[in-house]
């Protein structure tokens, strides 16, 4: 496709932000949106830079502007509950204690097996699996409960 109609449909796209388009070049425009990603772009770096300065610094139909922050007040909600809860935040440090748990346990017990083909006494391999492997990970773990935490908390600052 030629540059021009490019700009011929980016003016479209501009008048259509600003509520000015006629309804047949409405339905002409949807259909190349449907098949030209540069276009699509151009849409979308159009409406993140109106969402950007909270809204129109020209007269403006208001009906488009109230559909323009319903749009981003949808999108902001569907990203809040994409969220984890409390309670699902609960169960997986549940689970990722139980399962440091259940692995060190496998460990100690392999660090056996290893520690005779490597020829060391056993008390040395539990305590070398305990400094490098079970120690490290069980810190690990304080990190589930604070990132949420902070994740909140960055949240607020902004």
């Amino acid at each position: 496709m030629k540059s021009d109609d490019h700009e011929s449909f980016q003016r479209r796209i501009d008048e259509t932000l600003a509520g000015e388009i006629a309804v047949g070049e409405e339905e002409s425009l949807r259909e190349h949106l449907a098949s030209c990603p540069q276009c699509q772009e151009y849409l979308a770096a159009g409406t993140r830079v109106i969402a950007g300065l909270g809204g129109f610094s020209f007269d403006v139909d208001p009906a488009l502007q109230a559909k323009v922050c319903a749009s981003l007040s949808l999108r902001a909600q569907q990203i809040e509950s994409g969220a984890p809860s409390r309670r699902r935040m609960a169960w997986i440090c549940i689970t990722a204690v139980l399962l440091s748990v259940a692995g060190s346990f496998i460990d100690l017990q392999f660090g056996g097996l290893i520690a005779s083909v490597l020829d060391l006494h056993p008390t040395q391999m539990s305590h070398g699996l305990l400094t490098f492997w079970i120690l490290p990970s069980f810190c690990f773990l304080l990190l589930f409960p604070i990132l949420p935490l902070l994740s909140h908390r960055k949240e607020r600052v902004l």
